[in-house]
C-alpha cells in the first residue's frame, strides 16, 4: 500500500509514529512531504525557543529515525497539486507520486486580518521557527512591540516579546483575553497578572492600519487612538490549509476546512484529512490532542482495525508567560441548568470557578486561573460523572479541617478508562497496569513505555500520583530521590548531613552522589547546610539563585531590593529617619509592606554592600525577604494600646521574630501575632500564628496567604509564652526535617499521613520522643545566628562579588527608570 502524507508538522508526524506502531514496515511504502526545511518540530512549546530551547530539543524526530522506519521524508518540498483520477500528486520540484490513500496534514497558516499596513516591514506572524529567527533578528533594532490577538497564540508571542527585552502590549479585539476559554472575572485576574508583569493590555480594540515610514511606527485603531510601536507580530488565530483540498474539488466548509465524516475520510473516501486542516462535525480543532487521536483513528483504520472520531473534549492546562491558566469540560455552562461556585482572589492573582449541576452530584466543567494544580482531578471528575463531596467548593478550597489525607488520594478512583493522557490517549488502567506488569518505577519510564505525557506534558503530576499509588498497592516501598544525582530522598540526606558533619555540596556530591548535579539538588543541598550548620548561605553561593547569592531579591528591571528586618512591625522614630535618609541617598523606591517592613526597592548590585553598612550602623539587620526562611512575624498593638487587647502582641512578636530570625527551611515562613480575637494581624493565615486568650496564646499551624489560601490548624490551647515558644521549636525543626523542598507548611501538612491530629501527637504529646532533640537543634540555630548583610559588610572578599563587571566598577548602563508619583520606578512597569 502506497501511503502518502501531506504536510510534516506535529500531526503529521504523529500519524507516522502511530502507524509503524501498529504494523510492520513491510505491509506499506510511506511517503512524507513537508514544506519547512526540517522534520516535525514541537510547535506547543515553540516559545521556549527565545528563551535558548534548540531546534533539535523542539524537533520530533531526527531525521534517522524516518530512514529506520523505511520512511521517504522530503523536507522543503511544497506539493502543488492532487490528481484524483490518477491518485498521483505533484510537487514544485516536478515529482509525480503515486499513491493508494492520501493523507492530508497540511495544519493552519496564521490568520492575518485584512489590515492596511500588513505588509510593511516589522510586521510578523508567529506560527514557524523561521518566523521567529526573522522576530529575532528585526527586535535588535526595535524597543517596543504590539502581539495583534490576545488569545492562546497572541499570549504566547507576548511571552516572546517580553524574552527579548522589548516593551510589550497586547492588542485584543474582543472585551476580554481568553474569551473562548475564560469567563470575565477569570479574564479579568490574567490581565491583572499579566499588567503586573509588565505588559499592557488593550482591549476592546480595532485596528485600523499599521501606520510607518520605511518601516512601523504606530498603530491606529478604529476609535481613534494611536500607539507607538517599532514592530508588530500578528497572532489572531489560525485558518486550515485547506488550499490543495481545494483545487482537487474536495468538499470544504463554508468558512474553511476540509469535510471528513468520523472515519476522517474527506469526500475522496481514499483521502484523509487530520489536524488543523480537518472540519468535523462543523469544527476546526486547534489543539494537539485532537489531532494525535485523529492520526491514531486513521493509523488504525488502514492497519485493519476499527476506530472513529467523535467529538474531542477541549480541555487545556496552560501556563501564559509564568501565569496558569486551565478552562475543561463546559467553561460557560450556557447551555444547561446549573448551579457556580466561585472562589476569587485578587491580592493573589488566583480565579477558581466550576459549574456543577442543579443537584450539586456532578461536575460540569470549570476555569483556573493562577493556581491550576487541581485541574487534572477536576477534569477526570467531570468526564467520569464522579459523584461530588457533600461540599462541593471543598474542590477549589480544599478540604478544611478532617485528617488532612494525602492530596493524591482521589486518583485511585478513577475508572481505568478515565483518559489521563489525552494527547496521547492514555488511560489510567494502561498506565497502572504498565506499571505493574512492567516493573516501572519512575516517570520516565512511564512515559518511554506508554507515551503519556509526552505531548503537552500537564498529566505529568497525576501520573507520580498513580505510581506511588500504584507502588504501595503492590507492598513496594516508595522512595522520593531528590534528583538524578543523589538516590536518597531530602530526609535522608538531611541525616546524612547532620551525622557525617559534611559542610559543602562538593563533598556531599562525592561521596554519596554521582554526576555534577542539577538546578534541583543544588539549591536544596544549600538550604539543608545552611539549616543544619546555619552557616552563611554564600558559603553555598556557586549553587545558589540570584536571590541568595546576593542577599537580596531580584526586581524587574534588574535592579534589587533591600529590606531590613522590623521585628513585630516596631520601628522607633530615629531608624524610620536612617530608612528614610538611605533611601533618599541610594535613589530607593518606599513602599510599606503586607507584613510590617518597609521595602526599598531599584538598589543597584554595586550599592548594595554600602547601603546595608548605613542601615547595620544605625542597628538594622537583613530582614531574609530573599531566602527560604523566616520573613516577618507581624503583630497588632496588643494590650499596651488596644482597649481589645489581653496580652503584649507586640513584644512576644519581637521575641518570636528575634528567635527565628533567619532560620532556613523548605519554603519561606511567616507568622504573626494576634492580641485578641479579633484577629488583627492575621494570624490564622501564617505558617504559624499565636492569638491570645484570656488563660494565654493559642498556637495555629500550617496556614498559608499565597496562591492556595489555607486557614491554620490550631495545635495547642490557653498555652503560656515558654510553652508556645517550646511547640514553635519542635513544631519548624520537625517540619524542616520532614517536608520535601519548596513545600509550604500547608502543603506538607496536607501529605502528611494522619494531618493535623498527627502533628499534634508528635509536637504537643513527643509520641516519638525527639521534643528535647529538636529544641536543642532549634536552640542550636538560635545561638549561632548572625546577620549575612553584615557578613558581607565586614568581608572585603565578600563585598568584591557585588559588581556588574569583572574589569571595571561602572553600574550596569542598561538600568532605566522613570518618575511615578514622586518616587522612580524601572521603566515598562505598567
Amino acid at each position: 500500500m502506497n501511503i502518502v502524507v501531506i504536510g510534516n508538522g506535529m500531526v503529521g508526524y504523529k500519524f507516522c509514529e502511530k502507524l509503524t506502531a501498529k504494523t510492520s514496515a513491510d505491509r506499506f511504502r510511506l511517503t512524507v512531504f513537508g514544506e519547512e526545511p526540517r522534520p516535525a518540530y514541537d510547535r506547543v512549546h515553540l516559545s521556549a525557543y527565545f528563551s535558548g530551547t534548540s531546534v533539535d530539543e523542539l524537533t520530533m524526530a531526527p531525521i534517522d529515525w524516518y530512514l529506520d522506519q523505511n520512511i521517504r521524508l522530503f523536507t522543503g518540498e511544497l506539493v502543488t497539486g492532487i490528481d484524483r483520477e490518477a491518485k498521483t500528486i505533484q510537487t514544485q520540484h516536478g515529482q509525480t507520486i503515486a499513491y493508494d490513500k492520501l493523507i492530508l496534514a497540511t495544519g493552519s497558516s496564521a490568520f492575518v486580518p485584512p489590515i492596511p499596513g500588513v505588509e510593511r516591514d516589522g510586521v510578523f506572524v508567529y506560527r514557524t521557527i523561521e518566523d521567529l529567527d526573522a522576530i529575532i533578528s528585526y527586535s535588535k533594532k526595535a524597543r517596543r512591540a504590539a502581539v495583534i490577538g490576545g488569545g492562546l497564540l497572541g499570549l504566547e508571542a507576548a511571552k516572546a516579546m517580553i524574552d527579548l527585552g522589548l516593551e510589550t502590549h497586547v492588542v485584543e479585539f474582543a472585551s476580554r483575553l481568553m474569551p473562548r476559554q475564560l469567563d470575565e472575572a477569570g479574564a479579568g485576574i490574567l490581565k491583572a497578572k499579566l499588567e503586573a508583569l509588565g505588559i499592557s493590555i488593550h482591549l476592546n480594540k480595532n485596528t485600523a492600519c499599521i501606520a510607518g515610514e520605511e518601516g512601523v511606527s504606530k498603530m491606529v485603531f478604529t476609535d481613534q487612538t494611536e500607539l507607538d510601536v517599532d514592530m508588530v507580530v500578528i497572532s489572531a488565530g489560525i485558518k486550515p490549509r485547506d488550499e490543495l483540498a481545494r483545487k482537487a474539488g474536495l468538499e470544504v466548509g463554508a468558512r474553511g476546512g476540509i469535510q471528513v465524516n468520523d472515519l476522517l475520510q474527506t469526500s475522496d473516501p481514499d483521502i484523509y484529512a487530520i489536524g488543523e486542516a480537518a472540519l468535523h462535525g462543523g469544527m476546526i480543532y486547534g489543539l494537539v490532542a485532537p489531532g494525535y487521536e485523529m492520526a491514531d483513528v486513521v493509523a488504525t483504520n488502514l492497519t485493519g482495525g476499527e476506530k472513529s472520531f467523535s467529538a474531542f473534549d477541549m480541555s487545556t492546562k496552560l501556563k501564559l508567560i509564568g501565569v496558569d491558566v486551565a478552562s475543561f469540560g463546559d467553561p460557560f455552562c450556557t447551555s444547561q441548568p446549573h448551579r457556580t461556585i466561585v472562589f476569587e482572589d485578587k491580592v493573589a492573582g488566583v480565579y477558581k470557578r466550576i459549574n456543577v449541576c442543579e443537584d450539586g452530584k456532578r461536575l460540569l466543567g470549570g476555569v483556573l486561573v493562577g493556581d491550576a494544580e487541581s485541574y487534572n482531578m477536576l477534569l477526570q471528575t467531570a468526564k467520569n460523572n464522579i459523584v461530588l463531596p457533600p461540599n462541593p467548593e471543598d474542590l477549589i478550597l480544599g478540604a478544611r479541617g478532617g485528617s488532612g489525607a494525602a492530596a493524591s488520594s482521589g486518583v485511585m478512583s478513577l475508572p481505568d478508562d478515565a483518559l489521563i493522557c489525552s494527547c496521547e490517549g492514555v488511560t489510567k488502567g494502561n498506565i497502572c497496569s504498565s506499571i505493574c506488569d512492567k516493573d516501572l518505577g519512575d516517570v520516565p519510564a512511564i512515559k518511554a513505555c506508554t507515551k503519556a505525557g509526552t505531548g503537552c506534558g500537564g498529566c505529568i503530576p497525576m501520573l507520580n500520583d498513580l505510581l506511588t499509588e500504584t507502588l504501595k498497592a503492590q507492598g513496594k516501598v516508595v522512595k522520593k530521590t531528590l534528583c538524578e544525582h543523589f538516590a536518597y530522598s531530602r530526609q535522608e540526606i538531611y541525616d546524612i548531613i547532620r551525622t557525617s558533619g559534611i559542610k559543602s555540596y562538593d563533598e556531599l556530591l562525592e561521596e554519596y552522589g554521582k554526576g555534577d548535579g542539577c538546578e534541583v539538588c543544588k539549591p536544596a543541598v544549600a538550604s539543608l547546610m545552611a539549616s543544619i550548620w546555619n552557616e552563611m548561605i554564600l558559603k553555598q553561593a556557586t549553587i545558589q539563585d540570584t536571590n541568595d547569592r546576593f542577599l537580596a531579591n531580584i526586581q524587574k528591571g534588574g535592579t534589587y531590593s533591600v529590606i531590613p528586618r522590623i521585628p513585630g512591625g516596631e520601628i522607633t522614630p530615629s531608624k524610620l529617619m536612617v530608612i528614610a535618609q538611605v533611601a533618599d541617598k541610594y535613589g530607593l523606591y518606599c513602599k510599606i509592606t503586607g507584613g510590617q517592613r518597609i521595602d526599598l526597592l531599584g538598589a543597584r548590585l554595586d550599592q548594595l554592600p554600602d547601603i546595608w553598612e548605613e542601615l547595620i550602623e544605625a542597628g538594622f539587620e537583613s530582614g531574609h525577604a530573599y531566602g527560604k526562611a523566616l520573613r516577618t512575624v507581624k503583630s497588632c498593638v496588643g494590650s499596651t494600646w488596644c482597649r481589645y487587647g489581653l496580652h503584649d502582641s507586640v513584644s512576644f512578636a519581637v521575641e518570636i521574630e528575634e528567635r527565628y530570625r533567619g532560620l532556613r527551611a523548605p519554603h519561606k515562613l511567616k507568622s504573626a501575632v494576634s492580641g485578641c480575637v479579633r484577629e488583627c494581624a492575621e494570624a490564622q493565615s501564617k505558617d504559624f500564628g499565636i492569638i491570645a486568650t484570656d488563660k494565654g496564646w493559642n498556637l495555629y499551624v500550617c496556614g498559608n496567604g499565597g496562591a492556595k489560601p489555607q486557614h491554620a490548624h490550631l495545635l495547642a490551647s490557653d498555652v503560656d509564652s515558654q510553652t508556645c515558644i517550646r511547640y514553635i521549636d519542635r513544631f519548624l525543626m520537625f517540619y524542616i526535617k520532614t517536608a520535601e523542598p519548596l513545600n509550604r507548611t500547608s502543603t506538607w501538612l496536607n501529605k502528611m499521613e494522619g494531618g493535623i491530629a498527627y502533628l499534634k501527637d508528635v509536637v504537643v504529646n513527643d509520641s516519638l520522643g525527639i521534643g528535647a532533640q529538636l529544641e536543642r537543634e532549634m536552640q542550636l540555630m538560635v545561638d549561632t545566628y548572625q546577620c549575612e548583610w553584615k557578613e558581607v559588610v565586614n568581608n572585603p572578599a565578600l563585598r568584591e562579588r557585588f559588581r556588574y563587571f569583572i574589569n571595571t566598577d561602572e553600574p550596569d548602563p542598561s538600568l532605566q527608570f522613570v518618575p511615578e508619583r514622586g518616587q522612580k520606578v524601572p521603566v515598562g512597569w505598567k
